[in-house]
């Protein structure tokens, strides 16, 4: 099973691509989509769409399993990244790719097994459950990684048909 797992945003987008198979991982792919501050808003969508799409067409993916928006404090944040992930739902949707959305909540729990993990104790995780050498630069990008990761950990639990 090949899951792309995205962190949204709007500044970033962190994705991690994962091919599961026979309870081994092995990673295809890891990086982020970077919009540039100076760019118009619809700019920036419009660049994480083609981004987006051009990562999807480069793999048979079977599953998409994305971050649900969790904000407390700034709202205009909130917004920019919630219209940011409705564009990546969307690419999703138009490229047929079945779309699973995880809490970071459920995320700490498949991984270590404590909802309230630290950024650290997650990093340390991934990288053994992903055998990397060295971990990515960027936190979305581990935290994609760590929602592909998830969504194979559910999987195991719910029988979900894959294309």
């Amino acid at each position: 099973m090949i899951v792309l797992g995205i962190d949204p945003g709007y500044a970033i987008v962190g994705y991690g691509i994962v091919d599961y198979n026979k309870n081994k991982y092995r990673v295809l792919e890891y990086g982020s989509i970077t919009t540039d501050s100076k760019d118009s808003f619809s700019k920036r969508l419009h660049k994480i769409a083609e981004d987006l799409e051009e990562i999807i067409k480069r793999y048979k993916i079977n599953a998409a399993a994305i971050e649900e928006l969790f904000f407390n404090t700034n709202t205009k944040t909130a917004i920019n990244v919630a219209q940011a992930r409705g564009v990546i739902l969307s690419i999703l949707e138009k490229n047929s790719v079945l779309i699973y959305e995880y809490t970071p909540l459920q995320v700490k729990q498949a991984l270590v097994g404590y909802g309230r993990a630290d950024k650290l104790q997650m990093k340390t995780m991934i990288k053994t459950f992903l055998n990397l050498e060295k971990m990515p630069k960027l936190d979305d990008t581990t935290d994609a990684l760590a929602i592909a990761v998830c969504h194979t950990h559910s999987c195991k639990f719910n029988s979900i048909k894959l294309k």
